[in-house]
């Protein structure tokens, strides 16, 4: 009797021992699994939700962010929350069926909801946008790439003689930050966000990528008999003012591609510069500049030209004006004399601020002026000589800074490294500045001169004095022309070239004119046409002649900087010959 009791007890306790360690097994064989569900979960979490966003929103092309078909809004407010709750519900589950049968307290802390990947999903889920409306983790990414790419410091140390032209083509691609159908249904369902303000819509858009890699040519604006040399829109944006080698002024209706005006001016030579003046009244106001160093100031009526006038006169050619937004009765002009004037409309003569001379004393000639955007005193010139300079008309004396790339000991400190073009960005913070037979610098004001903050490469800058400009209402990209026919966009922290279009028949890019409110952007050249261009192209952008195009504009900077050309071997005033190849 009591052996079998005591048999009967070893067979139970064998038996619980079987079970026991099937359960330990069990348990086992869970918590591997539910590992790997667990790595798996978190690791395609981001894809999941990403790919439920595109069955409510479309597919979203990867360059521009567009979705392509409609939106189901019943579903957004679901989109959130959807992947994390079935995750986690599916967790609780899991974790009280292995509980019931392993019988094990540990397994809660093994199966509990990951809290990380929660986040991960809020995080992923929720806008990511920045106050500026720029995705925040792509910044810092951009910002990790810019600071390896961009010349800094060493740069003027003279440590980069030379440099691949590929380099440019490796540089981190921008990524988008605005998606034009979320801009749209927070603006027009009004969502309490200050993205829904229709103005900040319009600057988003303005300063988009997207709207950049959508540009297209709209049409040409054909009523020139010479090169176009010159170009601005109204403050208003609603006229688009041309000037040309033919000695006339064409204000455009731009919106229908027909001219509005057609003025004779009494300029002698080249047309070279014309401004509007952000006068009150109904009448239109222009200034203009040419070759033969007149300074002049027209009124126009509806009915044609009021008042004509000459407000100044430069001993050698007259190249930029330039007018203060606060006071848009006073034009600055800069010429080849090395002397700017201030042009008082109200006043019969001009006054001279400053007589820009070298360390020599030899006069500097003058290619360009441009006006703070805020401080209504202080503008920037460059020309013949390394720097760009910044002056305060109340104290003109002497430079506020002065701003070079490069050391004076640095080999590419020559005779001939200069300064074809200099502009502010939109708040002064920043002067953009192009040089001949060179790349495009980026100085930043607020800091000490001589230092350069972002080089722009590609293109070429020998054949003509090329303007450069800042496209977007916060500057957001810098635009040039080229000697190959092309413009070159680039987008300012990354260095990226993000658009390439071929805009000249006869070869040479000279102006840019970004619209003041909307993408659209006017360009002339060699050709006697004005070319509009606008964000309305379907296809995805085309660079498959850029690297090619790239190596040819490097390839020719190298002829022309060779000891033995004949370029180099010239004298001063044949240089200027450079200047203008086909005898202007």
């Amino acid at each position: 009797m009591d052996e079998n009791m005591e048999g009967n007890k070893e067979k139970r306790n064998d038996s619980e021992n079987a079970i026991e360690t099937l359960h330990q097994d069990g348990v086992k064989r869970m918590r591997i699994d539910l590992d790997q569900e667990d790595n798996s979960n978190s690791s395609n979490l981001s894809e999941n939700i990403s790919n439920h966003f595109v069955g409510l929103f479309g597919g979203t092309s990867t360059d521009n962010g567009i979705p392509t078909t409609g939106v189901d809004l019943e579903n957004i407010s679901n989109v959130k929350i959807g992947s994390s709750q079935t995750r986690v519900e599916n967790s609780e589950q899991t974790s009280n069926e292995m509980v019931e049968e392993a019988g094990s307290s540990k397994l809660e802390e093994l199966i509990r909801p990951d809290n990380n990947s929660q986040n991960e999903t809020r995080i992923t889920d929720e806008d990511s946008c920045d106050s500026d409306g720029e995705n925040n983790n792509s910044t810092s990414g951009s910002e990790n790439t810019i600071m390896h790419n961009t010349d800094t410091d060493s740069d003027s140390e003279g440590q980069d003689d030379e440099y691949d032209e590929d380099d440019v083509l490796r540089k981190a691609k921008p990524s988008h930050s605005f998606f034009m159908v979320p801009e749209f249904i927070q603006r027009q369902y009004g969502y309490p966000t200050r993205k829904a303000n229709p103005a900040l819509f319009q600057q988003r858009c303005y300063g988009s990528l997207m709207n950049v890699q959508k540009m297209e040519l709209m049409y040409k604006l054909e009523d020139h008999e010479g090169c176009v040399n010159s170009l601005n829109f109204s403050p208003d944006g609603k006229y688009l003012a041309s000037g040309s080698d033919d000695l006339k002024v064409v204000i455009w209706d731009w919106t229908v591609g027909k001219p509005y005006l057609k003025i004779p001016t009494r300029h002698k030579k080249n047309l070279f510069q014309t401004k509007f003046l952000n006068l009150k009244g109904s009448d239109l106001h222009l200034a203009t500049c040419a070759k033969d160093g007149q300074v002049s100031y027209m009124q126009i009526k509806n009915e044609g030209l009021r008042e004509a006038r000459k407000l100044g006169q430069h001993r050698g050619p007259c190249h930029k004006l330039a007018v203060l937004k606060d006071q848009p009765q006073i034009i600055l002009s800069a010429g080849e004399d090395g002397i700017v004037f201030n042009h008082d409309i109200r006043r019969p003569k001009a006054e001279r601020i400053v007589y820009v001379k070298d360390v020599h004393s030899h006069e500097v000639s003058l290619y360009s002026i441009h006006s703070h955007p805020l401080k209504s005193q202080e503008f920037c010139v460059a020309g013949r000589e390394n720097s760009v300079r910044v002056y305060d008309q109340r104290k003109s004396s002497q430079p506020l800074a002065l701003y070079c790339p490069y050391k004076a000991t640095d080999p590419k400190f020559t005779r001939g490294f200069h300064v074809t073009c200099a502009v502010y960005n939109h708040d002064g913070t920043e002067i953009l500045a192009s040089y001949y037979d060179s790349d495009i610098f980026l100085f930043d004001t607020e800091k000490e001169s001589g230092q350069y903050a972002h080089r722009y490469t590609g293109h070429r800058n020998v054949a003509t004095i090329k303007a450069v400009n800042f496209f977007g209402p916060k500057s957001e990209f810098i635009i040039s022309g080229s000697d190959c026919a092309h413009i070159f966009f680039w987008e300012k922290k990354t260095e990226a070239i993000t658009q390439f279009l071929l805009a000249d028949d006869n070869g040479i890019v000279n102006c840019l004119e970004p619209h003041p409110q909307l993408p659209f952007l006017a360009t002339s050249g060699l050709d006697y046409d004005v070319k509009l261009w606008v964000p309305s192209c379907e296809d995805e952008p085309s660079f498959g002649d850029l690297a090619s195009t790239i190596r040819d504009n490097k390839r020719n900077c190298w002829l022309n900087n060779d000891p033995s050309s004949e370029s180099q071997e010239s004298s001063e005033d044949d240089n200027w010959f450079a200047f203008y190849p086909f005898g202007w």
